[in-house]
């Protein structure tokens, strides 16, 4: 198998074969990402994919997970992708799942149809970072999408019968915004009803316009107690009428927090507020990270 640069997948997919299928993020634009500052991106040759997949059968005796790498391997025509997945079940015909990191864009540019022939092919779940729900802050990190687009990438997922999973960045408002992004956010999950939620809490890294922005004094970061109050405003908006995995566990978040929605909402405002009231309980800032 052949990596290019830093590889990225999400937590859920720890134990699973990583396969790029592109290099780097077609948009590549965000103010506050660093991951694919590094890569230009390109599409990678189909025939190279499938000889990784050939390359790795050598190597595991069983796979049940397969991820689609780099930033957004959506972006491939829809007769390559499920070639690819095609490829993937007739070499890994244990593999239960294959997911992948999909922009608005993205989904977006798919048709209905195209989406759910690729999940008749295998691929059950698709991760977009959303960000925020809030149209000024997806203007603010140049996102290069609207809320309403964001609404439709992840209803035409959850339709095609591809699980939607949604990343939200907790504080990337700011001070000045942090109720604004809170409300909005609720707002979009609500409406886009999807199956899992994943929040993180914002980490700037040098070399990103958004870490140029907080060093000018242009952009205050909130504190810990600050981020909590903003996650229970976010929480409280959130309606969802189906099953929702909520999670905010990753390395970045001060207060590891996990249920599902909408039966364990009281639950975790009832946490959150616990972790108001005793600073204790929230992780030390040197033990954060992306």
């Amino acid at each position: 198998m052949r990596y290019e640069g830093n590889i990225y997948r999400p937590p859920s997919e720890a134990y699973s074969l990583i396969i790029q299928a592109t290099i780097g993020c077609a948009h590549n634009e965000c103010t506050f990402c660093s991951m694919f500052k590094d890569k230009k991106f390109r599409i990678r040759n189909v025939l190279d994919v499938i000889a990784d997949l050939e390359a790795a059968r050598k190597h595991y005796r069983f796979v049940e997970k397969i991820f689609l790498a780099d930033g957004d391997a959506l972006v491939l025509r829809n007769a390559d992708l499920v070639h690819i997945l095609e490829c993937i079940r007739r070499i890994f015909p244990e593999c239960s799942r294959v997911g992948i990191y999909a922009s608005p864009q993205d989904v977006l540019r798919k048709t209905p149809e195209e989406l759910r022939e690729l999940h008749k092919n295998g691929l059950g779940i698709a991760y977009m970072g959303v960000e925020s729900g809030s149209a000024e802050i997806l203007t603010a990190i140049k996102k290069g999408v609207t809320p309403e687009q964001m609404v439709e990438a992840g209803r035409k997922l959850e339709d095609s019968g591809i699980k939607a999973s949604v990343t939200f960045i907790s504080g990337i408002g700011g001070k000045e915004k942090w109720r604004e992004h809170a409300v909005e956010t609720g707002k979009v999950i609500s409406l886009m009803q999807p199956s899992y939620i994943g929040l993180l809490t914002l980490m700037v890294e040098p070399g990103t316009e958004l870490y140029d922005d907080i060093q000018a004094g242009r952009f205050i970061l909130l504190s810990p107690e600050e981020i909590l109050a903003e996650t229970h405003e976010m929480i409280q908006n959130i309606d969802v009428k189906k099953r929702c995995v909520f999670r905010s566990n990753h390395a970045s978040n001060y207060l590891s927090l996990r249920g599902d929605l909408p039966q364990d909402k009281a639950r975790l405002l009832a946490q959150i507020e616990k972790a108001m009231e005793d600073s204790s309980m929230l992780k030390e800032e040197r033990f954060r990270m992306l």
